[in-house]
């Protein structure tokens, strides 16, 4: 960055590596000089091999085919075992492209009208499924619940989601041009904090927001140049790009949209059991102290069964609000845990309306059966024991 704000990092933002763009005929056969073409046998002629249009090798019998070589044999037999053991590949491939199955952990999410989930959006979901890993959707989750702490908008979640997709690629660096740090490269050289402060995504994503509110009619701007003034990078138009996937994690993130969002893995079972008083903690942090943001979450800890099958829960209770508010903070704290799962140990998330397991995640968000307490009155976060 120049004057006195953080520049983008040419290992990231710079470069676009932080756009994660997923990124017949019939043909004849050419004439050889010199070449003798011999015609096809048709299926009907009766004459047996090696009487026919075909002259047979020089040494054999009339009438009879050329003797084979074992040479010839074990060609065949290595070729059917080359060929089943590729079918054999190429099926493994396709189920487990189909199911997720194998591959690394991932996030992934996708348009609310696209993906038939439902929602509040206009996307048109051109873009198809933005897939991430855990960690950059668990710091858009971040950013989000900092932004909605403050009483900000989606639009403001969707610019600082944006502006970290291309000062970082939504990781959490602590290198970067000159002294620049951290999910937004902020510098301690100009004022923006410690380095320890600039590496905690939920300070760094706080005083991305100070600035943001104080650029007149940042409401009213275009995404970038919002981010630019804030920013002041040597590549200003750089942050458009990500409009349309950061207006999609924000959709999921601001309870926008329904199960837009899921993260999918293989649980370790040698993991170490999830800690419910860090996640009550992380929570009351992120969505703001009690009292003191519109977004305050009031958490507890259920504990039930004993032994081996003890089920530790928290439960975060909505509040009760008119309209459609009630299920927008379901749908966003349920967004949260997902992305924060692998990194938390979370196991199940229910939100009301539907239901994402560690164990089955690869199927994704699933229809919540009926006899809970409803859509939108309260989310429970299971851990791992």
């Amino acid at each position: 960055m120049s004057d006195g704000r953080p520049a983008p990092n040419p290992r990231s933002g710079a470069s676009g590596a932080s756009a994660n763009r997923p990124a017949d005929g019939a043909a004849g056969t050419a004439a050889v000089p010199g070449a003798r073409v011999v015609a096809p046998r048709p299926l009907s002629d009766p004459s047996p091999p090696g009487t026919g249009s075909t002259p047979a090798p020089s040494g054999s019998p009339p009438g009879d085919a050329p003797p084979r070589s074992g040479h010839g044999r074990r060609r065949l037999v290595r070729l059917g075992y080359g060929l089943g053991a590729l079918l054999g590949l190429v099926a493994y491939g396709v189920v487990h492209h189909e199911t997720g199955a194998g591959r690394p952990p991932h996030c992934s999410v996708v348009d609310a009208l696209s993906s038939g989930t439902g929602g509040d959006g206009d996307g048109d979901g051109s873009d198809g499924p933005y897939v991430l890993q855990p960690q950059q959707a668990a710091n858009a989750a971040t950013i989000s619940a900092v932004g909605e702490a403050r009483g900000l908008d989606e639009w403001a979640v969707t610019i600082a989601i944006a502006t970290a997709m291309q000062e970082s690629s939504l990781r959490n660096i602590d290198y970067g041009d000159r002294d620049s740090l951290g999910l937004f490269q902020q510098r301690p050289s100009m004022g923006w904090g410690s380095e320890a402060e600039i590496m905690d995504p939920v300070y760094s994503a706080g005083r991305f927001y100070d600035h943001l509110v104080e650029v007149p009619g940042y409401a009213d701007l275009p995404l970038t140049v919002a981010a630019q003034t804030v920013q002041r990078s040597a590549f200003p138009d750089e942050y458009a790009k990500h409009e349309p996937r950061a207006a999609m994690l924000a959709g999921a993130f601001t309870g926008r949209d329904s199960a837009t969002l899921s993260c999918a893995f293989t649980e370790d079972p040698e993991a170490a059991p999830g800690e419910a008083g860090e996640l009550v903690r992380r929570l009351e942090r992120e969505f703001g102290e009690r009292g003191a943001a519109p977004t305050a979450l009031r958490p507890t800890v259920e504990i039930s069964g004993t032994g081996g099958s003890e089920v530790v829960e928290v439960v975060v209770p909505v509040p009760r609000e008119a309209g459609e508010a009630t299920t927008r903070t379901a749908r966003r704290v349920a967004h949260w845990a997902v992305a924060h799962a692998r990194e938390l140990g979370v196991t199940r998330v229910t939100d009301g309306e539907r239901r994402w397991e560690a164990a089955t995640s690869t199927r994704g968000w699933r229809a919540e059966g009926t006899g809970g307490p409803g859509p939108g009155t309260e989310v429970r976060i299971t851990l791992r024991r």
